[in-house]
């Protein structure tokens, strides 16, 4: 695939990340400060701060949910499955949020949790963030400001759509991928001591963070990633290294990131590489662990089926 076509198609990705999480936020505006939580797992990953920062590390509750922003030092944590279970395998989760924020309970403390039910070790990433206001209100209207350009006007059918949508600029990712390298880098050199084989690190993603585990795939020349989940996240089409990882796609058919794009799965299917790809009805976007009533809340079975046919839950020994 030419080159300019595949940075065409990641821009697209990003595109639908951050229209996507406008739609999300017109729905409830509503964002309640929060004490930080304690984090005492957390391990600093070492790769440095964020340019122009105008704010500390801060936190907030949207959706019930604890949300944080502003992230200038990255961090994993380890979530350790109990030894009578433990598998071997790791996975590296990284939580969304349009690169601005992590909804870090909902899409990376509960996945870990459940992870570790499974037998597998999992580490939450918590990686450095593009900068926002300081204040609530400033961070309301920076969003309100940053989606109106690709959100649809309300009662839209008056005037006609443009031929070509209007794009926000492209993230840089060169913070998050130095972050997620960093990470993969510290679970093979403690492998032994948290019991994992360095052979069996997979990774993760909803939403941005779903575009972060695919820009890893795509990008990264240090991780080797065992199989890849990238959930709701962009769908447009790439181009597939020839040692591609096992791809595993959850998304509901109302997200905005689907659209009816199935890009990523064909690239996948084309270059000949394992693919698993679950379609359902409804559910939105950020359902993490998924909510009662909605057909995406059987999403992580089947996923937890996918890892075993593949033999990722096979027990194999830490190296």
């Amino acid at each position: 695939m030419p080159g300019l076509f595949v940075s065409l198609a990641k821009k697209a990705a990003f595109v639908s990340l951050f229209a996507c999480a406008a739609s999300a936020f017109a729905q409830d505006g509503t964002i309640l400060p929060l004490d930080a939580p304690a984090e005492p797992g957390a391990i600093p990953l070492g790769t440095g701060g964020v340019a122009d920062q105008p704010a500390p590390e801060s936190w907030f509750r949207q959706w019930g949910e604890p949300m944080v922003r502003n992230v200038s030092t990255a961090t994993l944590t380890p979530y350790l499955p109990d030894p009578a279970k433990a598998n071997g395998t790791a996975v590296i989760v990284a939580p969304g949020g349009g690169f601005r924020w992590l909804s870090i309970n909902n899409e990376g403390w509960k996945i870990a949790k459940a992870l570790n039910e499974r037998g597998i070790a999992a580490f939450v990433l918590k990686y450095r963030l593009i900068p926002t206001p300081p204040t609530i209100e400033g961070l309301q209207q920076s969003m309100n400001r940053t989606f109106a350009a690709v959100t649809p006007p309300a009662g839209g059918a008056a005037a006609p759509a443009p031929a070509t949508p209007p794009r926000p600029p492209r993230p840089n990712l060169d913070n998050q991928l130095a972050d997620a390298e960093a990470a993969y880098a510290m679970i093979v050199a403690r492998a032994q001591e948290w019991n994992v084989n360095p052979d069996r690190i997979g990774m993760m993603g909803f939403s941005a963070g779903a575009g972060l585990t695919m820009h890893c795939t795509l990008n990264s020349k240090t991780m080797k990633l065992l199989f890849i989940a990238p959930i709701y996240g962009g769908m447009g089409p790439v181009e597939v290294p020839k040692d591609a990882p096992p791809l595993f796609v959850a998304i509901a058919a109302n997200d905005f990131l689907f659209n009816g794009e199935f890009g990523l799965i064909k690239s996948w299917y084309d270059a000949k590489r394992p693919v698993e790809f679950h379609l359902y009805q409804d559910g939105g976007h950020g359902f993490g662990m998924g909510y009662p009533g909605h057909p995406t809340y059987y999403w992580f079975e089947p996923f937890t089926h996918w890892l075993d046919h593949n033999g990722f839950l096979k027990p194999v020994a830490a190296k």
